[in-house]
């Protein structure tokens, strides 16, 4: 990913929105999917043509690109977690729990956490919270649905 800051969008078909992400110093900051984009953005960055691509189905598991999570240390060991959950594969929000490094799915706090680090996820469809099928989503549910259909799940 280049190294420029800014926002970069460009609208998907597949979505029936736009795609956008903000990015600087080569690290993702977010993804979002509004139906109209920022005035600033642009169009032309190399992520979006993977994500286009991902999105007319070719697999891309995006553990490549950089998202910088500042975000507390518990959550962040989640979505680290989600991160590893393969392209056509999903968990539970239990099995997730259980893939968190100290993390015990009979713990109400640890699950707590889960579920808020899901929906808090600042960069949904990089951090594929739509693979977790029983936890919230960061992304709009059309798109949430759209993602799961895309991958088969």
């Amino acid at each position: 990913m280049n190294e420029e800051a800014g926002i970069y969008a460009r609208e998907s078909s597949y979505l029936d929105r736009h795609v956008q992400f903000g990015a600087a110093q080569g690290r993702v900051l977010s993804v979002s999917f509004p139906e109209s984009p920022d005035d600033e953005a642009v169009d032309d960055h190399a992520l979006l043509d993977r994500i286009e691509e991902y999105l007319t189905g070719a697999e891309d598991d995006f553990a490549d690109v950089t998202v910088a999570l500042t975000v507390p240390t518990d959550r962040r060991a989640v979505l680290e977690a989600v991160r590893e959950i393969p392209y056509g594969e999903q968990v539970s929000v239990d099995q997730l729990v259980r893939m968190t490094p100290d993390g015990d799915p009979d713990d109400e706090e640890d699950v707590r956490t889960a579920r808020s680090a899901l929906a808090d996820n600042p960069a949904p469809l990089l951090i594929p919270d739509h693979r977790v099928r029983d936890g919230p989503s960061a992304a709009p549910a059309a798109v949430e649905q759209r993602l799961r259909s895309l991958e088969g799940l």
